[in-house]
Formats: structure tokens, C-alpha cells, sequence
């Protein structure tokens, strides 16, 4: 197995409460061209948080100001020296897994992709990695969602499981947009037994990386170490991004698809350039404080939780 190095004031919209209800196997080296390493790398002092804010009831939060917001870096606070907080454009990366354990599932997982897509922008961009021994990137980046859902239509369950080795590769193709709100969909059925690399790098890269992921797990109640293990895999590496994993049996996906879609686009973006950043690789902790307006409720935010400081 190859080893490469470490690669609104509060406004809870219409559209929101309608729409929403509420050990890894060593494997030859492929014969194909080696997919990206886990060698991504900061390569400004600008860091980006993406967060979302929720209300009590955990609907999404839109129309908050950069002054409801503190940023610390491992306990220091820091200045938010930009604030997105429109509904831009979103790139995101749909991750489709389609290995054997899938089986049934896979009806009602491209029936949530279709809800997903069904409340997209028209400037949103899309892009389509399946995954079953290896990951396949089916659709580049694009506008045009029919034709990843015509690619899911044909799309079978079969063979292992390389969820890890699938994650670097979207977050590979995540590279060519321009867009600033960037995230990661991962429908699957938990569980890795069949990637190349291992989870300290696929968190070396997610770590250094500002797309956010979201994860809908699909569990089965299977016995198997991955498929155990696979809750406890999907919301660390979400929850670090600002994402989080959510559970849905098969006939809840669609719901659940839709409502991520909703929080996706009440999305906000804050940037803080480190204070005294060292250049020395260590990673750093950041909280994200929210200060509701005058007569508000306790608002709940997520946010990426660090990133590895740049090397020289």
C-alpha cells in the first residue's frame, strides 16, 4: 500500500421550515495512474471557517453580522477579516457509495441525491464520485445535475468499500472550483475496508482543507469491524470540517438530504489571519463563539474545528 505524505439580524426563512422536517487491508498498487497524495499543504495565513449557525429547533440561521461572531485560534481571539454571509453558489462533491453492502439502499440514496439536487442554485456546481473496491470520479465539475443523476441510474452495488481513498479524491477535484462555499455530500453505508490510505492522512488533508462535509449514514445494523466502526469513522471526520454525520434509515434520506441542502445554502464564511503564526506544521484549535442579537434565543453553531499551521 502506498504511503504518500501529508498531502441573517436572526431570520429563519420560509423556505427552511418548509423544506426541512425536522484492520484495513493491505492491496496492491492499482495498474492505473496513482490517484492524488494526502500532500495538500496551507499555502496562505488567511484561514477560512466555514460555519452554520441553528436555532433550538435546529433550523438554520441566516442574516447574523460579522459582529455576532468571535473567532479564537488555541484560545486567542482573533479578527474576522472577512464575513460571507449571502447565499452564494456552492461547489459540491457528491460521494456515492455503491460497494455490495449498499444492495437495496441504493434506490432510496439516489432518490435523496435527486431531493439535493431539486433545491440547488443554478450557479451551483456538482461534481459525482462513486465508490465501491476503488473511487471513481464519474462527473467533473459542472452545472448540469441530470447528468449525474443519469450516471446514478446506472450506477450498481457491488464489490469492498474505500470511503477513505474517495474523500481525497473529491476533495482532489474540489481543487478546480473558484467557488468560496465548498462541501462534500457522503452517502454511505459507514465503514472502510478497502482504501489505500489510512485515516491519520485522509485527517492530515481534511484538516488543511476549507470544504466542508456532510455525512448521511445509511447503516444496516452490519457486524463486520468496518461496518461497526463506520458512525464513529463518518462523524469525525465531518465534525472537524463543520459538518456532521446524520443517521437516516432508508425511507428518511430524502428528508435529510434536503435539509443539508438547506443548511448549505445559510451558510456563513469567516477569515482570520493567525496571529504570530508560527510556520512550524502544529495544529491549531479553533472555537467559534456566537453572540445572539438583543432578545434572542441560544443559537448552536458548527464550524471547522483547526488546521495545520504551514511548513517553510
Amino acid at each position: 500500500m502506498s504511503a504518500p505524505r501529508s498531502l441573517a439580524l436572526l431570520c429563519l426563512t420560509a423556505i427552511a421550515v418548509a423544506q426541512v422536517t425536522i484492520p484495513q487491508r493491505k492491496k496492491p498498487a492499482p495498474k492505473e495512474a496513482p490517484r492524488p497524495g494526502a500532500n495538500i499543504r496551507v499555502d496562505t495565513s488567511l484561514i477560512l471557517v466555514p460555519c452554520t449557525v441553528n436555532d433550538p429547533i435546529n433550523r438554520p440561521v441566516s442574516g447574523l453580522e460579522k459582529e455576532n461572531f468571535r473567532v479564537y485560534d488555541d484560545g486567542v481571539e482573533q479578527e474576522i477579516t472577512q464575513f460571507a454571509m449571502d447565499d452564494e453558489p456552492v461547489a459540491v462533491g457528491l460521494v456515492f457509495d455503491t460497494s455490495g453492502s449498499m444492495g437495496e439502499k441504493l434506490r432510496m440514496s439516489r432518490m435523496a441525491a435527486h431531493t439535493f439536487f431539486k433545491i440547488s442554485n443554478p450557479e451551483d456546481e456538482f461534481f459525482l464520485v462513486e465508490f465501491d473496491n476503488e473511487p471513481h470520479l464519474r462527473v467533473h465539475l459542472t452545472h448540469d445535475t441530470g447528468g449525474i443523476e443519469d450516471q446514478l441510474t446506472f450506477s450498481k452495488s457491488k464489490g469492498s468499500t474505500a470511503l477513505l481513498d474517495a474523500i481525497l479524491l473529491a476533495l482532489h477535484e474540489m481543487k478546480n472550483t473558484k467557488r468560496t462555499k465548498k462541501a462534500l455530500l457522503l452517502i454511505t453505508d459507514g465503514g472502510d475496508n478497502h482504501s489505500r490510505y489510512s485515516m491519520k492522512e485522509v485527517q492530515s488533508v481534511v484538516r488543511e482543507s476549507d470544504t466542508l462535509i456532510y455525512s448521511i449514514g445509511v447503516f444496516g445494523g452490519g457486524t463486520s469491524v468496518e461496518e461497526v466502526e463506520g458512525p464513529s469513522l463518518l462523524r469525525k471526520i465531518s465534525e472537524q470540517t463543520g459538518g456532521r454525520m446524520l443517521v437516516a434509515g432508508a425511507q428518511e434520506l430524502p428528508d435529510i438530504a434536503q435539509k443539508i441542502g438547506v443548511e448549505l445554502h445559510n451558510r456563513y464564511i469567516l477569515a482570520f489571519a493567525p496571529q504570530n503564526l508560527q510556520r512550524d506544521g502544529k495544529y491549531h484549535r479553533i472555537t467559534v463563539k456566537v453572540v445572539p442579537p438583543r432578545g434572542l434565543p441560544k443559537l448552536h453553531a458548527t464550524w471547522r474545528t483547526g488546521y495545520n499551521a504551514p511548513l517553510e
